[in-house]
């Protein structure tokens, strides 16, 4: 056990490392929406191809029980599998899962981070404040006038991200989607779904 006076030494360690990982977040956001990386490189079409990364991993998800597990156990192991790269501020990722009995839906009560390299850079209805500070009280309300109404008997689960923890949605594969090729599944997710704000269909969306 530590003593009275380490314990002091470290309270003021621990706040000074909570406002630079904030810090940190903040300048992520901002990087991503100039099209900058860290280093101040352009990637315009990098991000734009961002959304996909998280497709690719929904729809492999929905047709191997074995990689959903797996995915489901430790999302940041399991996407690794797809070689996609996270940050190393994104200490963990957690996958999600929506099934009849839970819907959950993400947010960043702080600003407004999301797992960028599997969802892309927020869009602008993530970074306002009103619905970073409404999905928080009242998901239903929230969910039911976005398009994406929550049956009473369900629970409603919402995921604050932190400095060094991101989410992702997997979510219900549509009934008249089953059987497809994982390519076909990709080309009907969303970045919203991934937030999980949008129903999808076969149609696509």
């Amino acid at each position: 056990m530590a003593s009275q006076d380490t314990a002091s030494q470290q309270a003021p360690n621990a706040a000074m490392e909570q406002r630079l990982a904030a810090v940190e977040r903040v300048l992520e956001v901002r990087a991503h929406d100039k099209g900058l990386s860290a280093d101040g490189t352009m990637h315009w079409q990098e991000e734009n191809l961002l959304a996909e990364n998280g497709a690719k991993v929904v729809a492999r998800a929905w047709t191997d029980p074995a990689f959903r597990q797996r995915l489901l156990a430790d999302g940041k192991a399991a996407i690794a599998e797809f070689e996609i790269g996270l940050p190393a501020i994104q200490r963990q990722v957690y996958v999600l899962e929506n099934t009849p009995a839970v819907h959950n839906v993400i947010v960043c009560t702080l600003c407004s981070c999301t797992a960028t390299t599997l969802i892309g850079p927020p869009p602008n209805w993530y970074e306002d404040l009103e619905y970073r500070a409404r999905v928080v009280r009242e998901a239903r309300s929230v969910l039911q006038e976005m398009g994406c109404p929550v049956a009473p008997e369900t629970e409603v689960r919402v995921w604050d991200t932190t400095a060094d923890t991101r989410f992702m949605v997997l979510p219900m594969q549509p009934p008249e989607a089953i059987g497809w090729p994982e390519d076909k599944l990709a080309s009907i997710v969303t970045r919203d779904s991934l937030i999980e704000v949008a129903r999808l269909s076969a149609e696509g969306g």
